[in-house]
């Protein structure tokens, strides 16, 4: 609980308050469906929605007080908190509200193009096994150690944020992983948050649509590495975690205070990866660093997770983890669901589902695909809609460039129309294709997802890419059920009962 008062009193700017400042707050929401009694409603601006509009609905529920712009129309037992921006109050006021949890469990703050997800579920894994109670925070879902929860952004606004690191400190949680993006860090929904150890995948090209230039992604992503020793710190053992064989970590370096544990297998850095062995199922590789050397057994594939899990010995390493459970739970370690995720049906060929819906994630995909020397590469693939329309030619031109037959599909169209989105990529794909080379274009993501079904060979892999993990479809008017694992097997059960 929390007074008004003290509330008001957190806020950097002008702010004016309308009624009982005495008034006591039970949580923040800027939702009015989950509003209770005692609750500060925030009425915040949308894109298409002024949450203004519900302010009386919220008041209705038990809203005791409003964050607000301007004065509402509502009656006067009601506290109204009229600030200039609500954005910036809501970093003053929540993380003082929820009494910074950010600041009381150790935070691991994993940032990125690809390999957010799998990176931080590898780290979690690690901390696990070492006898830590971990939460995760990313794209998949929130964990309070086996707990999950629902997760709307792959990092949430600072209410909900804020929210969920409360809940996992008072269960007990010693550290937490998150995965930060680069609106997150843009946009301050990590205020109030003590970050310990920052680790850097890659960059590549994403999120032009909101960035505008590429200077600008790079800027945000480094803010991570700037705040590991920025403002008041209450915890010690700040590290930096940085791929050294990406061309921008020279950025990134340019931006860490403290510690810094560069890693790789191209460059020198103080974690190598070397001799590699990359199967269909499993890969290994020899690690040396500043514990010694050790070779890894894994039960995931791809020189991309070679990296992530460089990438997540590198964290354990920075927050006192020993060389023997890291080796350990690196062997016990499965698969993230959507993530090079391996689809058995019976059938005699391969099938991949994967999250790639970026360039440069596309082809690491295909190219790890390649690397299991199939007899052929079937991949299936689109863009999003209401997103970054520069890459979908450049995706289709790399469909083209590392499969053998490319099939264009619909992915989430969102507001946009599907056949306008898949005409982007095909014409991507025609600048990239092989002489004597073929593609296909299926609007509709069920039937292209069967028709790879129905060509693939023994010994083909198909890989399916785009949606990952997600269960659902977004469409122009509604959101449908649609998981491409389910998929992929129906198509497998049908084939077969032919």
């Amino acid at each position: 609980m929390k007074t008004v008062e003290e509330l008001s009193r957190q806020i950097k700017g002008i702010y004016n308050v309308d009624g009982n400042v005495k008034t006591e707050i039970s949580g923040i929401s800027a939702d009015s469906r989950e509003i209770e009694a005692g609750y500060l409603f925030v009425c915040i601006a949308g894109v298409h929605v002024d949450g203004a509009k519900f302010a009386a609905q919220a008041v209705e529920k038990g809203a005791v007080a409003v964050l607000t712009a301007k004065h509402l129309d509502l009656p006067d037992r009601v506290v109204q908190l009229m600030v200039p921006d609500i954005h910036h109050a809501l970093e003053d006021i929540v993380p003082y509200f929820y009494d910074y949890p950010g600041k009381k469990m150790r935070m691991i703050g994993v940032t990125g193009t690809n390999g957010k997800t799998t990176t931080s579920h590898i780290i979690a894994h690690i901390l696990r096994a070492a006898g830590h109670h971990v939460g995760v925070l990313g794209t998949i879902h929130a964990l309070i150690d086996d707990e999950e929860l629902p997760i709307h952004n792959t990092t949430p606004d600072v209410v909900e944020l804020q929210h969920f690191l409360y809940l996992m400190a008072e269960r007990g949680i010693t550290h937490v992983v998150m995965e930060v993006s680069s609106h997150a860090l843009e946009l301050n929904r990590v205020a109030g948050i003590e970050f310990d150890t920052a680790v850097f995948t890659n960059l590549t090209q994403d999120h032009l649509d909101f960035h505008k230039t590429f200077e600008n992604y790079v800027a945000a992503k480094a803010k991570l590495f700037q705040g590991l020793t920025a403002g008041d710190t209450v915890k010690g053992n700040k590290t930096a975690v940085v791929n050294v064989d990406d061309p921008y970590a020279k950025d990134i370096l340019a931006a860490c205070r403290g510690n810094v544990l560069t890693y790789g297998v191209e460059q020198e850095a103080d974690l190598r990866g070397s001799s590699l062995q990359v199967e269909l199922k499993k890969s290994s590789f020899h690690v040396s660093g500043p514990f010694g050397s050790v070779d890894l057994q894994m039960h995931i594939t791809g020189l991309f997770n070679v990296y992530n899990t460089l990438a997540a010995i590198g964290a354990a390493h920075a927050e006192g983890v020993d060389t023997a459970t890291i080796d350990q739970a690196i062997q016990t370690f499965r698969s993230v669901p959507g993530r090079f995720e391996l689809v058995e049906a019976g059938q005699d060929f391969a099938i991949v589902v994967d999250y790639s819906h970026t360039p440069d994630s596309l082809e690491k995909a295909l190219t790890t695909a390649r690397a299991m020397h199939p007899n052929r590469i079937i991949s299936v693939f689109g863009c999003g809609g209401d997103r970054d329309r520069t890459k979908r030619p450049i995706m289709g031109r790399i469909g083209a460039a590392e499969s053998d037959i490319p099939i264009v599909t619909s992915d989430n169209p969102r507001s946009e129309d599907p056949d306008a989105i898949v005409a982007e990529v095909a014409a991507g794909v025609k600048q990239g294709l092989r002489e004597g080379q073929t593609y296909e274009v299926i609007v509709d993501r069920r039937r292209a997802i069967t028709r790879a079904v129905e060509i693939a060979g023994a010994g083909d892999i198909i890989v399916i890419a785009g949606k990952g993990h997600e269960t659902y479809q977004i469409l122009k008017d509604k959101t449908i059920h649609f998981d491409d694992r389910e998929v992929a097997r129906e198509a497998v059960q049908q084939l077969k009962g032919r």
